[in-house]
């Protein structure tokens, strides 16, 4: 499965971070990434910013499978638990989507099945005037 399969198109940013999607239908997805070298901070382990990135799309193609159209980031939440290292899975889940906005949560977990941080959003359907559901 590529990110075009999630998306409809390409995500440049996502590809550069290395996030890989498994599976994404029904208001829910599962997307992994092995950390690198490249995606660490200063005390090497993963950055926040990669995981902030990792729940965002986790959330946003679990919206996008719920509403069936393009969905945009309106507000994003995130606690950190535990530093982030090796293979990472991200899952997310839609827990109320309407015409208009998406509430959707989702877990990181690291190989060990350990939470590393969790998130909730809120998501805004960007159907295209006049564009059909998909």
């Amino acid at each position: 499965m590529k990110i075009s399969d999630v998306f409809g198109s390409d995500i440049p940013f996502v590809g550069y971070c290395g996030i890989e999607p498994v599976e994404a239908a029904n208001g829910r997805s599962r997307l992994e990434v092995t950390i690198e070298p490249h995606h660490g901070n200063q005390m090497g382990v993963a950055h926040g910013g990669l995981l902030m990135t990792l729940l965002d799309v986790c959330m946003g193609s679990a919206s996008r499978t719920a509403v069936g159209c393009n969905v945009v980031t309106v507000d994003m939440q995130v606690a950190f638990m535990a530093p982030a290292s090796g293979r990472l899975v991200g899952q997310g889940r839609v827990t109320r989507a309407g015409k208009s906005l998406v509430f959707v949560e989702a877990d990181i977990t690291n190989a060990a099945g350990d939470l590393v941080c969790r998130g909730t959003a809120v998501f805004k359907t960007a159907r295209e005037p006049g564009a059909k559901k998909i």
